[in-house]
């Protein structure tokens, strides 16, 4: 697949997941219908690998990275799921954008990992102050918006370790192995979340909830993945944490346009903070070698 059209389906699906995800679980049965979701990747990715000769690699560097995988799925995406019932799915995917400011402060504590600069800090300090914002907004709206911002907190920064533990293990496995084993050990976790939480175990869904899903498994869960690990293969870091600037506003016009959400001046000030702040960590390299004297 050529890398713009994979860079494009990644932004197009990142930038739809938060909406899908609200009307997925609009009916009021949020786990079973990330259960559901995760079925559905699985089974096809796993026809997937079937059908191109490969297999689930089973090796213990694949099954410890499969681990690995799972907080930012089952921890993030649960976390998500329930914070849907609550939250603006635009204010989610802004909520997602800070994951490079957090994976850029949990490397610090790591071994060997590149120190900050003076930008990336700018950074950090401007997506504490958005996201203060947006909670002091919340406050004023009901502790029930104030509890679902604090797992989405939570989700993001599950979201990022898992993706840095996973470069750790480096178990140089094909994306579709990684999605698909990631996905796998990510289920029993689901059903047991599912059976703890009393919902039922018939998935009610609405006709858009149905069609949610089944968009959320093979796009979401499987093509979305493939394609964030094949561009995160032949491009730059940096290139790649474009994504995170450009589906938030996505995504926050996505809402307004079919979920008639309307975003309040603060949290439009507090989700344009995490936007700079978001800009000042990626481009500050860049925009810090165009500004130093030539030599």
């Amino acid at each position: 697949m050529p890398t713009s059209a994979a860079y494009l389906i990644v932004v197009l699906v990142w930038a739809t997941t938060p909406l899908a995800i609200k009307w997925s679980a609009e009916a009021g049965a949020p786990v079973g219908s990330v259960w559901l979701r995760m079925a559905i990747a699985v089974l096809l990715g796993l026809a997937i690998l079937y059908a191109s000769g490969r297999r689930l690699s089973l090796s213990k560097r694949a099954l410890a990275s499969y681990v690995a995988a799972v907080p930012g799925v089952f921890g993030a995406m649960a976390l998500s799921y329930h914070a849907s019932q609550t939250l603006a799915s635009g204010l989610m995917s802004v909520m997602f954008g800070l994951a490079p400011l957090l994976s850029g402060l949990m490397l610090q504590l790591l071994p060997g990992a590149n120190k900050l600069a003076r930008w990336h800090w700018i950074g950090c300090v401007l997506g504490v102050v958005g996201l203060a914002v947006i909670f002091a907004d919340s406050l004023q709206v009901g502790r029930q918006q104030l509890g679902a911002l604090a797992l989405m907190v939570v989700a993001v920064t599950l979201f990022s370790g898992s993706g840095i533990a996973v470069q750790r293990v480096a178990a140089g496995l094909h994306p579709l192995n990684q999605t698909v084993g990631a996905l796998l050990l990510s289920m029993p976790c689901f059903a047991a979340l599912w059976l703890a939480s009393g919902e039922p175990l018939m998935v009610p869904l609405s006709q858009r909830g149905l069609w949610s899903v089944l968009y959320l498994g093979v796009f979401g869960s499987l093509l979305g993945f493939l394609c964030y690990y094949l561009i995160l293969s032949r491009l730059s870091a940096a290139t790649v944490a474009l994504v995170t600037l450009i589906t938030p506003v996505l995504a926050l016009g996505l809402g307004m346009a079919f979920n008639a959400e309307q975003p309040s001046p603060s949290m439009v000030v507090g989700a344009l903070l995490i936007l700079t702040a978001l800009g000042a960590y990626l481009f500050g390299d860049r925009l810090a070698r165009l500004a130093a004297p030539p030599r």
